[in-house]
């Protein structure tokens, strides 16, 4: 059996070799993918830069597709029922990962500002596995939170909702919707000129979720008259994205903020059991051991009273994962012309180094309450030192 991984899902001849006796894994670029490449592959692991659709797959024996992301946009649904071929992604296995960027962005951005967390208004927009982690967090740290998911909002009355008005209120917003273009709530440009201009001036608006979400200029225009922070993960274009709005924002990341190791790890162990169960094959691989680590780099020290003290929050954020660091090197390929931006892009996403989820770390502190040991378990670290 020949299977088709992208090179960047972590694992992928580990835990696809054991698909079958036979398994054959074949690591491939996935932005370079073609259908001649595909003539006798029969399983398709892919990630977000590849568009799955019946260009890709006409005449190939595919009998399995897995998508080691949450997003689906990437993938023509309807060609893969058409043609009766089992689809698999990993919904929810880089949430924490992007839970936790926003959190060190919102941090970052309250220091460098000197807000109090009590200064904030934060919007969610969207409330799914990403928008409901950051609704966690910040319920925990007693920020004010509105929450905007109409179509969520149609069927579950498990949180309350706001309108867009309340949202556009808030002076921060941060997205985490799919990318969709029908219905009666499509996101592509949700995120556009009307919504710009009715931002405060110095709000923050942070976008992990897909860059086709905002109307890139639109946004542009606002901020030649109105100055809006701006925290941004995902772009139009990828790989070549507009290098004046990197120059506006304040935090310029290459989509990376789901891209800690375990949640790439956790992609790949969802997209490989539902192989697994497709092609009736017994698993023989999981993340449990690659996810040990014995490194002793994982104690992060902990100032008592930093509940309320908004450096000294940060700075235990920061030694856990440094979004500063991310956008510097983002950053640094600006100079660079268009194809090598572009092929840097896709590298700092490739050679992206091991980060680590909260969890990994032990929180040491010579005095810690009660309410911080809980407060700091909710923001997910670990507190069994």
């Amino acid at each position: 059996m020949k299977i088709f991984a992208d090179q960047n899902i972590p694992f992928a001849t580990e835990a696809f070799s054991t698909l079958s006796p036979d398994a054959e894994v074949v690591l491939f670029d996935g932005r370079q993918l073609e259908n001649q490449q595909l003539t006798d592959a029969e399983v398709l692991m892919v990630r977000s830069v590849t568009k799955v659709n019946g260009s890709l797959l006409a005449g190939s024996k595919i009998k399995f597709v897995g998508s080691a992301t949450i997003g689906t946009d990437h993938i023509d649904l309807d060609y893969l029922a058409s043609r009766n071929i089992p689809f698999a992604n990993a919904p929810g296995c880089n949430a924490t990962s992007a839970s936790e960027y926003v959190l060190c962005g919102l941090l970052n951005h309250a220091r460098q500002n000197n807000l109090a967390l009590s200064e904030l208004k934060i919007g969610v927009v969207g409330y799914g596995n990403v928008g409901s982690r950051v609704v966690q967090k910040l319920t925990a740290l007693g920020i004010k939170t509105f929450i905007y998911d109409p179509p969520r909002a149609l069927i579950h009355d498990d949180v309350e909702y706001v309108d867009w008005q309340k949202i556009k209120s808030c002076n921060v917003i941060t997205a985490h919707v799919p990318l969709t273009t029908e219905g009666d709530y499509p996101t592509k440009r949700m995120f556009d000129s009307d919504f710009f201009s009715a931002l405060t001036t110095d709000s923050l608006f942070i976008n992990t979720s897909r860059g086709g979400a905002v109307d890139e200029t639109a946004l542009l225009k606002q901020l030649e008259t109105k100055k809006i922070n701006l925290i941004l993960d995902v772009w139009q274009n990828e790989p070549e994205i507009n290098t004046t709005l990197v120059s506006k924002a304040n935090i310029s990341t290459p989509h990376i903020a789901g891209y800690s190791f375990d949640g790439k790890c956790r992609g790949t162990e969802m997209i490989y059991r539902a192989a697994c169960k497709q092609l009736n094959t017994k698993p023989g691989w999981d993340t449990a051991a690659v996810l040990v680590d014995n490194e002793k780099n994982n104690i992060l020290q902990y100032s008592a009273d930093a509940i309320d003290d908004v450096q000294g929050l940060w700075s235990l954020l920061n030694g856990a994962y440094s979004i500063e660091a991310d956008s510097q090197k983002l950053i640094e390929t600006m100079s660079l012309d268009t194809e090598l931006r572009s092929v840097q892009f896709d590298l700092l996403r490739k050679n992206y180094p091991k980060r680590r989820e909260f969890s990994f770390y032990k929180v040491s502190s010579d005095s810690i309450s009660a309410k911080e040991i809980t407060l700091l378990a909710k923001l997910g670290f670990n507190m069994s030192l």
